[in-house]
This record gives C-alpha cells, structure tokens and sequence, in this order.
C-alpha cells in the first residue's frame, strides 16, 4: 500500500478545504436549517457555490460532469467536506443521493440515467433509497422485506410500508426495494410526486444534517412500469450490496472529517482556556483526551484508507469489499463517536450547548453506530467469516 497522494490530489484537497472554509462553513448558523435538515433554498444556494467553484458532484463519472474518483481519491475530497455539517450538501455528496448516484451508474438504463440520474448529478433534484420497514419487516436483516411488488400487465403494483427514509420528503424520485410474488427482491424507480405514494410523517430524531429528514413513507398500490425496474427482477439484494459496500464507507470518510473538527475545536480550547493555575490542556486528564482524539483519528483514517484501497483494486470481489467495508464500518463509527465525545468532556458547558459546533456534531454522529448497519451486525458478520476461514 502506498498512501502518498499525488499532486493533483494534494492541490484537490486544498481546493476543497478553502472551499469548505471560505464558502460553506459561513452557513452553519444559517436560520434555514431545520430539525429536518437544510431547507430546499438553502441547499439550492450551497450546491450554485459548489458548482461555481468546480467541486460538485466530484464522484460521478466524467461523462455526467464529475471527476470520476477512486475510493482513495474520494477518502481524501470527502472528509474535507464533512468538516463541516453542510459541506456534503453543498458539494452533492451526501447521503442517500451519493450511494444512489454510484448504484445508478452501475445498474440503470441509459434511459433512466436520462430521466433521473443526470438531473441528480447536476444537482437539481434529490433522491431517497427506500428499503427499511417497520417491524416487523426489514431492518438489520433485509431478508424480512415485506413490501410487495405483483405483477399486473405490464406494471408492478408496489404495496407497503417504509420508515427512516432519509431523505424522502423534497426528494424527486425513490429507489425502492420491493418482493415478487416468487420472494425475490427487485429494485424500482418512481417519481415521489404521485398520490399513491404517501408521506406519513418525517421523523424526529438525533440528527438534523440530512436534507429531508427521515421519514415514514407509504406505498398504496402504486404503479410501476416494467421499464423502471432497476437493474434485473430478483437482483435487488446483489445491488444493495453494490450501493452499501462503498456507502458505509463515504460515510466512514464524511464522519472522520466531522470528528476532526470537533477535534479542532476542543484542542484549540485546551489551548486557550486556564483553570487552576494553567492552561487547560496541560492537565493530564484533558491532554490524554487530546492525545487519545489525535489516536483515534489516524486509527480511523488508515482503516478507511485500507478499505479504499481494497476497493480501488477490486481484490477478492464483493465477498472481500463488504469484509472490509463491514470492518471499516464499525472502527470509523466507533473511533469518531469516541472523538466527538471527548471533545464535549474537554469543552465542558460550551461543549453541550449551540455555542460551538460540537453539540451538533455529536447529535448528527451519534446514529452512524446505528444506520448502513449497527455494530453489532457487523462484528456478527465479521466473526461468522473468520470461524468459516
């Protein structure tokens, strides 16, 4: 493994983190976000600065306007944009449109890629991945999927119910996973704008950085023609995992960029702050936090870039890349989660009120232990293919 990064990825690194600095992290107080995530204007405004500064949509193929980056590559550009909460939004990177954006590529239609992909790339809409269900349907295990998808002439009719659908409320289309009347699990495309596609309800919840929320969303005999089927009938969980191998891991590269920040701040604090007699920092219960932080966070950054590699090379197939992204998955949540609450302890009052941005990094960050799998599947799924050998 060889991890130096080359000139053209060092100067797109720096663009980014001026870009970050200069256009987006004066935003963070911005009156439009919501306890759902950033209202669609503000998005809109984010994503004009992002274009104008050629940093938008960077990990879609050259042919849809992005740079077409490796996983290496994108570990790099996308923990510079988690420094701030809006940066993967403004830079169209963030969940669930980035996981969409690379499934779509792979598996659509030039036809679909048409009519919802390279409206997605440009920014212009958004999208949401609807799979998880109330129990008792899907959750950690997707094999408990029980919406339904019959066939009826040339149409599937989709029936059922989806909760923690980020993103589902102003999203313009939906990805949604549905079983035949065989058992098998089959992806669909349908525009969210139609009467038989409900909105129940977004949910309230920790975080607050995923535009649109999570929402409870239903489907009441919903029609889909055989032409938006998603890839091939019965393929749906093989496409799942193409999206989440590499989904966990953007996510890894988001966080570990947020759990630098709060970092920063609560280092720049032990700095500055006196308490009995000097400087806060210099208190060896606060400086081993630091240094501990500081651990954590090249912990985590190796794991992702090891992950990253592994991907970039194709080694071993998707048995190996969900392996490592599993793996990487449950480090990086952990270890930035661990960051982040440190960095509360050294801020104390400050630390758990609006006065700096680590009280909200720590309600978005906290969920990562929990979504795209809690880390107890994970090491479930770990240590059942280390005894298989």
């Amino acid at each position: 493994m060889n991890f130096q990064l080359t000139p053209a990825l060092l100067d797109l690194q720096a663009r980014t983190r001026r870009f970050i600095a200069d256009e987006v992290m004066p935003y963070e107080r911005d009156p439009r976000q919501t306890d759902h995530g950033p209202r669609e204007d503000l998005r809109a405004e984010l994503i004009a600065r992002a274009r104008a500064a050629g940093l938008l949509t960077v990990h879609a193929s050259k042919a849809l306007g992005g740079l077409h980056l490796s996983h290496i590559e994108k570990a790099i550009v996308f923990e510079e944009a988690g420094y701030s909460p809006l940066g993967p939004v403004a830079m169209n990177i963030h969940a669930p449109d980035e996981g969409n954006i690379h499934l779509m590529e792979v598996v659509a239609t030039e036809a679909q890629k048409a009519r919802w992909l390279a409206p997605l790339v440009a920014g212009h809409t958004r999208s949401c991945f609807a799979m998880t269900e109330p129990a008792p349907g899907a959750g950690s295990d997707p094999s408990m999927l029980t919406t339904t998808a019959v066939r009826d002439g040339g149409d599937y009719v989709i029936n059922g119910t989806k909760w923690l659908i980020t993103g589902a409320e102003g999203a313009s289309f939906a990805i949604i996973m549905a079983r035949l009347e065989d058992g098998r699990a089959t992806m669909f495309l349908a525009d969210m704008a139609q009467p038989e596609i409900v909105i129940e309800r977004q949910m309230g919840s920790l975080d607050r950085c995923f535009a649109g929320g999570h929402c409870v969303v239903r489907f009441d005999n919903l029609r889909v023609p055989a032409a938006d089927v998603l890839g091939e009938l019965g393929e749906g969980f093989r496409y799942a995992q193409i999206r989440l191998a590499p989904a966990r891991l953007t996510h890894c590269m988001r966080w570990l960029g947020a759990a630098r920040r709060a970092h920063d701040v609560a280092l720049d604090y032990a700095r500055r702050r006196q308490a009995f007699g000097k400087r806060l920092g210099d208190h060896e219960g606060v400086g081993f936090m630091l240094a501990d932080n500081d651990m954590d966070l090249h912990l985590a950054r190796m794991a992702i870039l090891y992950c990253a590699d592994i991907l970039d090379r194709d080694e071993g197939g998707a048995a190996r890349a969900n392996f490592e992204s599993s793996r990487a998955k449950v480090i990086c949540s952990e270890k930035t989660w661990a960051v982040v609450d440190r960095s509360v302890q050294v801020l104390g009052g400050s630390g758990v009120t609006g006065e700096t941005i680590v009280e909200r990094i720590f309600r978005d960050i906290r969920p990562f232990r929990i979504y795209d799998g809690p880390s107890e599947v994970h090491r479930w799924s770990l240590a059942k293919k280390l005894l298989k050998g």
